[in-house]
């Protein structure tokens, strides 16, 4: 019989990392695919973006919808855990596998460990400094497999106690997708979202849970501000739904009217590619300011504590709210170009994910045993 795997995915991010594997299991004789499709997917503020899932040619798809604006985050994930298990009783599968760092991630890989079910882990091992960073590690921490998407990461989770043979390093999966010859062109993308201007930057900015809510606004009317008194162009996409997302909504509500902002609440993820890969740079406190723009040599103006120690580049510059200081950095880092990065890989993460799965993952005991780094003398 076909191993059947299935997807759990709940952000426009986790989706366009997920998206290769899935295409590669699609593609299979020896696998089926299932995809659980809950979170901002299915909100209509983000720009309900379970439609690109039906549009990328996926067909067995659930629809779950965990949450409703404003629902914290302990609730969501509870909301999760019970559509999820339910799921599962209906549809049962030999494998689940999850992505990064998300409350829908922490419920896979809890109702998978919780039914015996294999979870396999994509990029976990990485660091970033608030609560998704604790996520991240308790869903490595829940999950069998582990598919990281660099050396570093995999330390990490040796140090995290977990068992060297279920560590495999296929890079970061959105690379295959980046480096591909199938982008849009830019005239197609600035078409299809009407995008008037020729010379721009992306603006992305989330907000930080572990911060104080006076704090969190007034980093965001910082942020928009500097936006404006830069006098450039600006692509800007929605926050994603975490608590404090509020407070950046009514600072972009400086931007209305003015025709140097485009504002979106999600683009489809090849059409974003297309344009981080033409801008001048990408500023604000998103992990694609990190992960992907270097991919391209595309400079990151990166603000504030979100990423504080994530991966360090020299194409991206790490500051805080500061108005002068924004500004002083667009004028001088934001018209550079860099040379590009593989530190997570060089896009042929689809194809290590089939081979592995392919051979010998499946011996891997569903029982885990924490990995001692030392002997301990008291055992």
């Amino acid at each position: 019989m076909k191993k059947r795997i299935l997807f759990v995915t709940g952000t426009r991010a986790d989706f366009g990392k997920l998206k290769p594997l899935i295409n590669s299991v699609k593609y299979s004789n020896d696998f089926e695919y299932q995809i659980f499709v809950t979170g901002m997917h299915t909100l209509s503020k983000y720009g309900r973006t379970l439609t690109e899932i039906e549009k990328s040619g996926f067909e067995n798809t659930f629809i779950f919808l965990n949450q409703i604006e404003n629902d914290n985050m302990e609730i969501v994930l509870a909301n999760t855990i019970i559509g999820l298990s339910r799921y599962l009783h209906e549809n049962p599968v030999d494998l689940i596998v999850v992505h990064g760092d998300r409350v829908e991630a922490l419920a896979g890989a809890s109702v998978g460990a919780l039914q015996n079910i294999l979870v396999a882990h994509i990029e976990g091992g990485e660091v970033s400094g608030t609560i998704d960073e604790i996520i991240r590690h308790s869903v490595s921490k829940l999950s069998h497999i582990h598919f990281v998407a660099n050396e570093n990461a995999k330390k990490r989770l040796l140090q995290l106690g977990e068992d060297k043979s279920a560590i495999f390093n296929i890079g970061s999966p959105d690379i295959d997708i980046m480096l591909s010859d199938d982008l849009p062109s830019l005239s197609q993308v600035k078409r299809h979202y009407d995008i008037k201007f020729d010379d721009y930057s992306i603006a992305l900015l989330h907000p930080v849970t572990t911060e104080n809510q006076e704090i969190a606004f007034n980093n965001a009317k910082i942020f928009a501000q500097a936006l404006l008194e830069s006098g450039r162009n600006y692509v800007v996409i929605y926050p994603n739904n975490d608590s404090g997302s509020n407070h950046i909504f009514r600072a972009y509500e400086l931007f209305q009217k003015n025709s140097k902002f485009k504002i979106f609440p999600s683009l489809r993820f090849e059409y974003f590619l297309t344009l981080l890969k033409n801008s001048r740079f990408i500023i604000g406190n998103s992990s694609c300011g990190i992960h992907e723009a270097p991919v391209y040599g595309i400079p990151t103006i990166n603000l504030g504590t979100r990423q504080n120690r994530r991966f360090k580049h020299t194409s991206i510059a790490d500051i805080p709210f500061e108005n002068n200081l924004i500004l002083k950095t667009i004028a001088e880092h934001g018209n550079k170009r860099f040379p590009i990065c593989h530190h997570y890989g060089y896009g042929k993460s689809a194809e290590h994910f089939l081979n592995t799965l392919s051979n010998n993952v499946w011996n891997i005991s569903n029982q885990k045993q924490f990995i001692e780094l030392y002997q301990n003398p008291y055992v």
